[in-house]
């Protein structure tokens, strides 16, 4: 057989020219269940003045893959829709949502103030980066307004809320917070939504006796929930306010913050079904709270949904769900910490590691002492585990914390 064309020329070899500008394009009109998911650092533009005209910041179009691409836009919309805001900004994780908030809003000279109970990474923040940059922060009690309103002064930039508190599951009075916040329109009111995931309460639309009330911005750290399987880092800093949204987004651009477009698509398919995880957790959560509360080991079992448990009223006030979240106390006179860690590690089902919000439940010992300087748990000197629900068999997993009691040996 010939190895020449029909003109008797020998064929050219193919270049690596011809594999990169093949002028192949698939046929438009493909569309499937998931969005497509678009890779890319580079952006091509149809010529010069296409270069020069398009804008990203409104969404109107593409410039750089660190600007958007249209699956990070398409999750920045659901997510928007999930908050109850209308703008959306992805970032690495939740934690760099906390730090783009305070770095965008505050200035030297300003204060933030936020809950005791918040989560320790965002008080590690505001003890670190922002008091090296000359930016104060005071710690409140989120179960009494009148501890925020009397730390209130002219310097007083940004409060933080969070629902529910960080491993000790406080529900805060975020009425009542919000009403002392609103006094002084000055003020960013941001809230840590992640317990609350955008499926326990409406974060633009909180229940208040003056009717609803909206925060100014809602974190989400993406990694819980929305991502279901314990596999992807990411957050989101949801708001309704153009300008807000605006001077967020700058301060995004200029960190050169992105998320990567594999976690993009692991988000946006664990979206379709975190409504019924986060119910059926849920429901798990408050059976094993109830079966923790017969037990005698535990001293206090915390859960909002449990009427026993600090902040009830406000939780069932503001509340329809609960995230899958349960923390025992031990008292310490009666169950060593090392008695404690022996349960812990005779659990086979409970997996020791931080994080919620994946399958796989999870187990985790905090030393309360020190944790607090406001609320029931200023004076504790317990240990407190969190237990995070995962979607097992609930009966396998109370099966599994009734054997592993009896590692806590006789009571001290």
């Amino acid at each position: 057989m010939s190895s020449s064309d029909d003109t008797g020329r020998r064929p050219q070899p193919i270049t690596s020219t011809d594999l990169i500008h093949h002028g192949y394009e698939p046929p438009a009109g493909f569309r499937s269940v998931v969005p497509g998911i678009f890779k890319g650092s580079t952006v091509i533009f149809e010529n010069t003045a296409a270069l020069r005209s398009r804008q990203w910041q409104d969404k109107s179009g593409y410039t750089y893959g660190l600007h958007g691409t249209p699956s990070t836009f398409t999750l920045e919309e659901r997510l928007s829709t999930l908050e109850g805001g209308t703008r959306t900004l992805l970032v690495p994780s939740g934690l760099a949502a906390i730090g783009v908030v305070g770095l965008s809003l505050l200035r030297p000279g300003d204060e933030v103030l936020i809950p005791d109970n918040a989560y320790g990474p965002n008080k590690d923040f505001a003890r670190g980066e922002l008091k090296q940059w000359g930016i104060e922060h005071h710690f409140y009690d989120s179960q009494d307004a009148a501890s925020l309103a009397g730390l209130i002064n002219e310097h007083t930039r940004l409060i933080w809320l969070e629902a529910a508190g960080s491993v000790t599951l406080e529900f805060p009075d975020l009425a009542g917070l919000l009403a002392v916040a609103r006094r002084h329109p000055r003020i960013t009111v941001a809230l840590d939504n992640t317990w609350g995931a955008g499926l326990a309460f409406n974060a633009f639309a909180i229940p208040t006796p003056q009717g609803p009330q909206a925060v100014d911005i809602s974190i989400h750290a993406l990694t819980k929930y929305p991502s279901g399987g314990g596999d992807v880092l990411m957050g989101a800093i949801t708001t309704r306010d153009p300008a807000m949204h605006h001077q967020l987004t700058m301060t995004h651009m200029r960190l050169g913050l992105g998320v990567g477009a594999n976690d993009v698509e692991g988000i946006l398919r664990g979206l379709a079904s975190m409504p019924l995880r986060y119910a059926a957790q849920d429901a798990a959560a408050r059976r094993i709270a109830q079966w923790c509360e017969s037990r005698p080991e535990f001293a206090q079992v915390l859960h909002p949904a449990l009427p026993a448990s600090p902040g009830h009223a406000h939780w069932a006030a503001t509340c329809s769900a609960a995230a899958g979240l349960v923390s025992v106390l031990f008292d310490g006179e009666r169950h060593s910490a090392q008695q404690v860690d022996a349960f812990i590690d005779a659990l086979r089902l409970f997996k020791i590691g931080y994080s919620w919000g994946g399958p796989v439940s999870l187990v985790v010992p905090y030393d309360i002492q020190g944790m607090r300087r406001h609320g029931p748990f200023a004076t504790q000197r317990s240990t407190l585990v969190r237990f995070a629900i995962g979607l097992e068999q609930v009966d396998d997993l109370i099966a599994d914390l009734a054997q592993a009691l009896q590692a806590l040996g006789e009571p001290g």
